[in-house]
């Protein structure tokens, strides 16, 4: 085989036989590339590669400097390369089948405080005409923990105003429902009826809630952009994102009491375990808690 043809292949697996989505597709390509060049330095074809050689790529990996983290991403979608070529017989020993990934711990995502989000919606300039939509943008990030890209594709068809419910299509197009609070279905309804009602909409974006200035679908980046410059402005020390308000909506119910599986649910986590680092969180919060107030702390 050629390395070429096999990636296309393994692409067209990925997407079509383990409906996955375009990120995590595109994520797994980047780490194969990156074994294929490498190869190709050595005159080595996919299926000669071995167990040695693989060992020789993380080395080399490791002394450019890439984290542990990283590394074990790539080794990862690797895997899933030697995988596919043997379920489809392309060959019979998998060279990736005792590496072992480097040993990482577990990194706790960043969290903003309640006093913080306020302080970052407070400082949206509503008189600007893209103000009252970027509100209505954080305030459903923090109230419903959607992922970015949930967000960037949620439609008006999707919101049940009167039920306080928005329907979520998650990742492998699985659908959850959602609670909304009251603060994000106020400040959203604001944005529709006062901006989104007067602006001429580009076809096939008649029913995506949050448009740019041109009537069209918000990007990703986009959403990244206005956090960001936010953050600049109230002088934000942390590094965030759309999904610090993921991560602070789950961490904010679990302070508060709420039961893991609803998290779980509300968060469209296909397992327990991811839900299960926002229990980690809170054992730092009620920590900090006692090494502050404790009189033996």
């Amino acid at each position: 085989m050629r390395w070429e043809k096999s990636i296309k292949e393994f692409k067209t697996y990925l997407k079509i036989e383990r409906s996955l989505s375009r990120n995590t597709v595109d994520s797994y390509l980047r780490d194969v590339k990156k074994l294929a060049r490498f190869a190709k330095e050595k005159k080595l074809e996919e299926i000669n590669i071995s167990k040695n050689d693989i060992k020789d790529f993380i080395v080399k990996i490791n002394k450019e400097g890439i984290s542990a983290r990283s590394q074990s991403r790539i080794i990862s979608g690797i895997r899933a390369f030697y995988k596919y070529l043997i379920l489809e017989d392309y060959i019979k020993v998998n060279p990736t089948e005792l590496i072992e990934s480097p040993k990482i711990g577990t990194k706790l995502p960043d969290t903003l405080s309640i006093s913080e989000i306020d302080t970052l919606i407070s400082a949206i300039d509503l008189s600007h005409p893209q103000g009252e939509r970027n509100r209505a943008i954080l305030e459903v990030l923090y109230s419903c923990g959607l992922r970015v890209s949930e967000l960037t594709n949620l439609k008006l068809s999707n919101i049940r105003f009167k039920e306080g419910y928005v329907k979520v299509v998650g990742k492998g197009n699985k659908e959850r429902f959602t609670p909304i609070g009251n603060s994000a279905i106020k400040y959203l309804n604001i944005y529709l009826n006062e901006i989104r009602n007067h602006q001429n909409i580009k076809k096939g974006s008649e029913d995506i809630v949050f448009l740019n200035r041109r009537g069209n679908k918000l990007t990703r980046v986009m959403i990244f952009t206005i956090i960001k410059e936010l953050a600049e402005k109230i002088g934000l020390k942390k590094k965030i994102s759309p999904h610090t308000f993921r991560h602070s909506f789950a961490t904010h119910l679990i302070e508060g009491g709420a039961d893991l599986r609803a998290i779980q649910e509300m968060l469209g986590h296909e397992s327990i375990t991811t839900t299960e680092i926002y229990t980690h969180l809170d054992r730092e919060f009620l920590r900090d808690a006692i090494m502050t107030f404790h009189p033996r702390a």
